[in-house]
């Protein structure tokens, strides 16, 4: 037995041994399990919902009787029937927004569903949307505003522990949380103050409670803003990112970093885009006319998940407490347009032929052939790199080739969990993907290949 219990050890010590070694050659940060999960969850639906919904409002001031919010046919379930009939794997809730509206009964604030009339203040959305995750097979994730434009304590020291105790009410009654989402928001409250935010606190409470739940902000620590609400990562996105002397909020990084990541990044903080599928966050009735398409839902798909990034599209309920038809309808069409552009690879028969990795003067380059049998027509390929080694693809080249004759060559930079390129339909017998430049020595993850309807081609 201690023999084996030696054996163990030493063989423990080499495989971290072996980790250490392979981060230090490839000079780059790894995800985290948790992160990890994360990226294959892909696409998922935000909700922003409370006072504002009733007020016709944006940004609620804090003043808003709490008899608003009084929704006459409130159902989560409806909500997560139609997230997974769309393909979604999750929602996040704005169980408070920046009005300091809290959408569960909490004992930190009298402005909360306890304090409404719905259901004669026995309400509690929380719980419902958690149980109705639940059932669905849906994560669930919570975004709660530190700024609260009702709260009397905000601005003052004491407010710090009002939000720590809020957060420890949200794991504690309503876990597991799989995303927190934090702004940097930090405007004036009741008193006319704005807070000095104990980022480090807030961040400790939530590892200390829930270590797997994974905490978004403009700097993470482990997801960050894109830098945009208009649903696009940037064609060049790494999954890095430096934080130092950076901050939530105004401080943050320029959008253009935001977009794009820090190539040497020290920090694995992958881009979430959050975009709304009407013009506005909250529901308006005025807006039901202006539901974004299928298209252009599609659309919005291939510039972030087929960049990397992952989409968190807001659906918010309506004033019964429920998805809008038109929305239900336009998540429908999203979900075959996927269903039907991405259900035949036309490479899956391939023959695939990996040519030795080499470098010349600095520059690494590693091939892989792919020769088809038959000349197949094809606009959109899927390229995925295996980032549980980390991001190491710099720039890559796609040569698409008819019989020996080069008939089209596209250039990246970026590949990372998921990267969609789409092209005028072309006719093809070979294809070879070039990596040029790398961090370190590179890997080929899944290709996979499709022919697209050609009006969903990426449009720029």
């Amino acid at each position: 037995m201690k023999k084996y219990s030696v054996f163990l050890f030493f063989s423990c010590f080499i495989l971290l041994l072996q980790l250490s070694a392979q981060r230090a050659k490839n000079n780059s940060p790894l995800p985290t399990q948790s992160q990890l999960q994360w990226h294959e969850m892909e696409f998922y639906l935000f909700t922003h919902f409370g006072p504002n919904t009733f007020t016709d409002k944006e940004w609620g001031l804090g003043n808003e009787p709490e008899d608003a919010f009084n929704p006459t046919a409130l159902d989560c379930r409806q909500w997560c029937r139609i997230a997974k009939d769309a393909g979604a794997k999750g929602i996040i809730i704005t169980a408070k927004h920046h009005d300091g509206f809290c959408l569960w009964p909490s004992k930190f604030s009298t402005h909360t569903v306890r304090e409404s009339k719905w259901k004669a203040g026995k309400g509690d959305v929380l719980k419902e949307l958690a149980a109705a995750c639940k059932e669905y097979g849906l994560k669930f994730g919570v975004y709660i505003s530190p700024w609260d434009r009702n709260h009397p304590k905000y601005g003052t020291a004491e407010y710090n522990d009002v939000f720590v105790g809020m957060m420890k009410e949200l794991f504690s009654n309503y876990g597991p949380i799989t995303e927190l989402w934090w702004d940097g928001a930090n405007g004036e409250g009741p008193n006319g103050k704005k807070q000095v935010y104990d980022w480090h606190r807030f961040e400790r409470t939530v590892r200390e409670l829930s270590p797997n739940t994974v905490i978004f902000s403009d700097i993470g620590p482990d997801i960050r803003w894109v830098g945009n609400e208009n649903g696009f990562a940037g064609k060049t996105n790494w999954n890095l990112l430096d934080t130092a002397g950076f901050l939530r909020g105004y401080g943050a990084p320029a959008t253009d970093t935001l977009n794009s990541g820090n190539m040497n990044g020290k920090n694995w903080i992958p881009a979430e885009c959050d975009v709304s599928i009407r013009p506005g966050w909250f529901y308006h009735a005025n807006e039901d006319e202006k539901v974004k398409s299928p298209e252009q839902l599609f659309d919005l798909y291939l510039k972030t998940v087929g960049r990397g990034a992952n989409l968190l599209l807001n659906v918010p309920p309506d004033r019964r407490g429920l998805i809008h038809e038109k929305d239900a309808a336009s998540l429908a069409g999203f979900k075959r347009l996927r269903e039907d552009n991405f259900k035949n690879d036309l490479l899956k028969n391939a023959m695939q032929i990996n040519k030795p990795h080499k470098s010349m003067d600095g520059k690494i380059e590693l091939i892989k052939e792919m020769i088809l049998k038959d000349p197949v027509k094809i606009n959109c390929l899927v390229l995925k790199e295996p980032i549980q080694n980390g991001q190491l693809i710099k720039q890559m080249e796609i040569r698409l080739s008819s019989h020996g004759t080069e008939i089209k060559k596209i250039s990246i930079t970026t590949v990372g969990r998921k990267r969609i390129i789409s092209f005028p339909t072309v006719e093809v017998t070979e294809l070879s993907f070039v990596i040029t430049h790398a961090k370190s020595k590179p890997e080929f993850g899944e290709i996979t290949g499709y022919l697209m309807d050609e009006k969903l081609i990426e449009k720029e």
